[in-house]
């Protein structure tokens, strides 16, 4: 297998005639785990696949995948200036080295800077994914509004290229986006998360132990975990008999993240269990009783997905994204952000009626057969692709 390394890219070769599509996002991890299957099926498709993005520890993955991969300086949780312009800068470079035929975006500053870069440098066709509105939107302060001035003016540029097309995964962040842009509506789509393989998730029935109460997301405060703690504190302290258990992992570049001071004095005080990282997902939700997520907003969460998918009821909270991840009252219950007195009510409602939480999970099954299902994500993606080729 024959690789090159011009400019930053290293990949195999490939047939000079096939189109290019460009993936732009925010770390390689990321893109393993919500964007792989749509790059996959895009290769199978004829499309010479590539990636611009931060390296930690999946650059083997893609190249192995058929993937040619561009390291991209891009520091999440940065404001630095000037490594923002050098970020800016890389991603230009990419695109004028590269030509792609179709730029696809996904994350905050992919969107915003690929999306300037690409006016820039004449690339005829973007894909623009907003998967939630990120930590700028959340925080308060003048400091924040000041932020968020900036960022509605950088997305008014970046998303008014000619040919685009916005996809978002929840109503309330398309409908935000486009009171701060000229974004026209028919260049929208609503797909609704990154999907699940449901062949990999199988429903199970509530298993026959002491009742574990899982939060999978990253630890940080705005998903909600100090939330989580407190009402395992609240329901521990009255006698409920359950596990309470954090799986994930802080993420150190967002400035929402929990510290490992944060997760010493839970352990100690031990009404949590800390898994840390995890990649056994499907296993750990059948294990399971239900699935926690109070996060304070989301574009349309994939733990919420793969819950489903396994058939376990949910406790989320009222919020853009979370909401679109269920049915209320059907496949879970919805409690107000930041509300660690409600968010342990609705979990103790669940603990002490196994047939509700059964049938909430069958629901959440059948939801996930109808709505999540990788296979039509794929689909979706493959269509936007060729469709906005046509346009001149």
């Amino acid at each position: 297998m024959d690789y090159f390394n011009v400019s930053g890219m290293v990949g195999k070769t490939e047939n000079m005639n096939k189109k290019k599509l460009l993936f732009v996002i925010g770390v390689d991890w990321s893109f393993v785990s919500h964007r792989l299957p749509i790059a996959l099926a895009a290769i199978k498709q004829g499309y010479e696949v590539h990636i611009a993005t931060m390296i930690t520890d999946k650059y083997d993955l893609l190249v192995e995948n058929g993937l040619i991969v561009h390291p991209l300086p891009l520091n999440r949780g940065s404001t630095n200036i000037i490594a923002e312009i050098k970020t800016f800068f890389s991603i230009l470079k990419i695109f004028n080295n590269l030509r792609p035929d179709i730029v696809h975006l996904v994350t905050i500053k992919p969107v915003l800077y690929g999306g300037i870069a690409v006016r820039l440098s004449g690339i005829k066709a973007v894909v623009a994914a907003v998967p939630g509105l990120g930590f700028v939107f959340l925080a308060k302060g003048i400091k924040a509004s000041i932020r968020r001035f900036l960022v509605a003016l950088l997305y008014r540029l970046a998303l008014s290229a000619r040919n685009i097309k916005v996809i978002f995964q929840n109503p309330d962040d398309k409908k935000r986006i486009l009171s701060i842009t000229r974004l026209d509506e028919d260049k929208t789509i609503m797909i609704r998360g990154s999907g699940a393989d449901l062949s990999k998730y199988d429903y199970r029935p509530l298993p026959d132990k002491i009742p574990v109460v899982v939060m999978a997301a990253r630890l940080l405060r705005d998903k909600g975990v100090c939330e989580f703690v407190e009402a395992a504190t609240m329901l521990k302290d009255k006698g409920i008999n359950a596990r309470f258990c954090l799986v994930g992992e802080p993420d150190k570049e967002n400035p929402s993240s929990v510290t490992e001071s944060d997760l010493s004095l839970w352990k100690e005080e031990g009404k949590v269990e800390i898994w840390g990282y995890r990649t056994d997902i499907a296993q750990i939700f059948s294990e399971s009783y239900m699935v926690v997520l109070p996060s304070y907003s989301e574009g349309l969460p994939k733990v919420l997905i793969e819950a489903a998918a396994c058939g376990r009821a949910v406790v989320t909270t009222d919020v853009s994204g979370c909401r679109d991840a269920i049915e209320k009252d059907v496949t879970g219950f919805l409690v107000p952000a930041r509300s660690s007195t409600e968010l342990a009510e609705a979990i103790n409602k669940l603990l002490q009626n196994r047939g509700l939480c059964e049938k909430m999970g069958k629901a959440g099954r059948k939801l996930a057969e109808k709505s999540f299902d990788i296979k039509s994500v794929v689909a979706t993606h493959l269509d936007i692709y060729k469709n906005i080729q046509k346009v001149d």
